[in-house]
């Protein structure tokens, strides 16, 4: 079984997008029970909430639902736990590496990595923007999971 962990800042846009389109990809490809995915912050200001309600909005006109994700912080048990640790921007890489064991660091790594239609390294903040910035998010969300399963099924072969 692989364990990926999707990290922003709050837990409640751009990382629980990042899961749960992960779910649906891991489900239409018939990984259930090979991969399970997590999502995370760097810091707790939301922990017990569900998604931004503009987050879960554009993720179920897509067919993605959100809703029973919960926002918790990032914990050092997550980087043993994890096999792969992805950040949605390097401000959330610099939190990781403050708080992950060495033995670990080789888990780490940003999610737009994984990404084949979108360049550049990170996924923006779309907190104080308008409803398009949530769309930006799930096109980019869309774009690295599809890279990211390509490469477990790869593994898986």
């Amino acid at each position: 079984m692989k364990r990926i962990l999707f990290v922003c800042t709050g837990n409640i846009c751009r990382s629980p997008t990042a899961e749960g389109v992960a779910r649906y990809f891991i489900e239409t490809a018939g990984l259930r029970g090979r991969v399970e995915v997590d999502s995370a912050g760097t810091h707790g200001y939301h922990a017990g909430e569900t998604p931004d309600p503009r987050a879960c909005k554009a993720a179920a006109r897509r067919g993605y639902d959100l809703g029973a994700l919960v926002a918790r912080r990032l914990e050092v048990a997550d980087f043993q736990r994890f096999d792969l640790i992805l950040a949605m921007d390097q401000g959330h890489m610099e939190a990781m590496l403050k708080i992950c064991p060495p033995v670990y660091r080789q888990r780490l790594g940003m999610f737009m990595q994984y990404a084949r239609r979108h360049d550049g390294d990170e996924v923006p903040d779309p907190y104080y923007g308008g409803e398009a910035g949530f769309d930006a998010v799930l096109d980019m969300c869309e774009d690295g999971v599809q890279g990211l399963m390509e490469v477990l099924a790869a593994l898986e072969d």
